[in-house]
């Protein structure tokens, strides 16, 4: 049987995080090929397409190109929807950089625009990827740390006033649609909820308490109920100098598994060898502290398989994974249902906040 040609990407919004995803595609030669760009700003995208080896083009002409397979997003959170389902609209396929959008609804419009067009919409949380994520969830999957009882999400991290300063999108209602929970905090989120299950209640508050001329908060702190009985707890910050790696630990009544800064710090179960990690990364650190890539490597974890682990490795897991999923029609790893149940988690907690009252929340089908 003749192998399927690559998916041909067309890459929308040319600033800091779209050269992670112009070079995870590039090493997917076999897979993935990035045939344009596209940016609000020409002479961005000219340098990007140079840079990356594609074709500068505009948005109408992207989405009049029937051989461009997929788009990837990466312009501010307030834009992704309505790009995606313009893009699903003239047939693309779709992967957007978190947040999907930016409330639950939002996402919901994009999921359903998606149904009618027939493609498939991922939503990169690439930190599902990392051998300390499947690690984590093969060991929850076969139940092996039994019912869960404490979840412990914390994500201490600090930015400057001036990163707040560096675009004017940055801290702002309508296009970041929040603060350090929304933006930085969502992929621990989204990690706490594919590994512990829903959350059915919350209260939380949160402050705007380090940064000037934003309209988002810098710090939040919830509590939450799980649908399986568990009980939780998030704290998020962008104003804990100097920043500090984010951490998911999962108590159950026979283990525990503890995730600090990407890295597998410590899975304990009756019965089994307690697996220990090497310690916080490097690359850790840099995102905690206001960075947005490292070259470093992860240990060599010989009990968990992974061998060599850098930045810019999941996402290039994700990618090769929408792909695989669009060519065997099945949804992907992290899709449009996830992106929306994230985003139904920060709903919640911020209203809670804002109305100063615990909030039941529904669950996303």
């Amino acid at each position: 049987m003749k192998a399927p040609r690559p998916l041909r990407f067309a890459l929308i919004g040319c600033g800091t995080i779209a050269d992670t995803h112009a070079k995870a595609i590039a090493a997917l030669s076999g897979t993935a090929r990035l045939a344009a760009c596209c940016d609000l700003e020409p002479e961005r995208a000219r340098t990007f397409g140079q840079k990356h080896g594609c074709q500068t083009r505009t948005w109408t002409e992207i989405l009049g190109d029937a051989a461009i397979d997929a788009v990837t997003i990466c312009t501010p959170s307030g834009l992704h929807g309505c790009l995606a389902i313009e893009a699903l609209r003239a047939g693309k396929h779709v992967l957007i950089e978190k947040p999907m959008e930016l409330n639950a609804a939002r996402c919901a419009a994009v999921r359903a625009q998606a149904e009618t067009s027939g493609r498939q919409v991922g939503v990169i949380s690439q930190h599902r990827f990392d051998p300390a994520s499947q690690a984590a969830h093969h060991a929850l999957q076969r139940g092996a740390l039994g019912p869960l009882l404490l979840v412990d999400a914390r994500i201490p991290w600090y930015r400057t006033q001036e990163y707040y300063d560096s675009a004017t999108w940055r801290g702002t209602l309508a296009l970041d649609g929040g603060g350090c929970l929304i933006n930085q905090g969502i992929h621990t989120l989204d990690l706490m909820l594919w590994l512990a299950g829903p959350v059915c209640r919350v209260q939380a508050v949160m402050r705007t308490a380090a940064h000037e001329r934003i309209e988002v908060e810098d710090s939040v702190c919830a509590t939450l109920e799980f649908s399986s009985g568990a009980i939780g707890s998030v704290v998020a910050s962008t104003a804990a100098y100097p920043g500090f790696p984010a951490s998911l630990a999962i108590h159950g009544k026979k283990g525990s598994v503890v995730i600090a800064g990407d890295e597998l710090n410590c899975l304990a179960i009756q019965g089994e060898k307690t697996i220990h990690g090497a310690g916080l990364s490097a690359h850790a650190m840099q995102i905690a502290t206001g960075g947005t890539r490292s070259a470093v490597k992860h240990s060599d974890d010989q009990c968990l398989g992974v061998g060599q682990w850098a930045w810019g490795d999941a996402h290039r897991a994700q990618i090769a994974e929408f792909c695989t999923a669009i060519q065997e029609k099945r949804p992907s790893l992290s899709d449009g249902r996830d992106g929306q149940a994230a985003l139904a988690l920060i709903d919640g907690i911020y209203k809670s906040a804002r109305e100063n009252r615990a909030v039941s929340l529904a669950s996303v089908e």
